[in-house]
């Protein structure tokens, strides 16, 4: 059981290397490179095959990083979230991570599926997904700064 705490920090760590790492691809270089695909009609191979292998490991990343993240904080956990004293930094952290994670299950997921033509969606629909998808995406990168400050600082007190 001692070695749990490092178990849990690596896998958090890796996890949300993962995470992070690809939602600044899709948001840095994906997003333009189907903007070029599409204007010269090279674009099935990125929706057909590169997108959805890059967004099962994106949610599943998110899930895991989230998860270990509450084991490591054990105990603290509802002081973290309640950002008891002591707790704040991490909570703060921990609250926009969870942010995070909601936009990608509820918000970029189903939406990502209706642009990939995994569900079916009219033309109207699949415009209004894109917008949704782009904005929760675009809204995470701007949250992974300060989350991972967060996370960086509070979790001194963590490990």
């Amino acid at each position: 059981m001692e070695h749990m705490p490092a178990i849990f920090r690596w896998i958090h760590f890796m996890a949300g290397v993962m995470w992070i790492g690809l939602l600044y691809y899709f948001n840095f270089v994906q997003v333009a490179a189907l903007k070029a695909a599409a204007e010269d009609g090279t674009g099935a191979g990125i929706t057909k095959h590169i997108a959805p292998r890059a967004l099962l490991f994106f949610r599943w990343a998110a899930v895991v990083t989230w998860l270990a993240g509450a084991a490591l904080l054990g105990p603290r956990f509802v002081p973290a979230f309640t950002l008891e004293s002591g707790n704040a930094l991490i909570g703060l952290g921990a609250w926009l991570g969870t942010i995070m994670l909601f936009n990608v299950w509820v918000l970029i997921w189903p939406n990502q599926k209706k642009i990939l033509g995994m569900v079916p969606a009219t033309d109207a629909e699949k415009a209004k997904a894109r917008r949704v998808a782009f904005l929760a995406s675009r809204t995470n990168t701007m949250l992974s700064i300060p989350m991972l400050f967060f996370m960086a600082i509070g979790g001194v007190h963590v490990f």
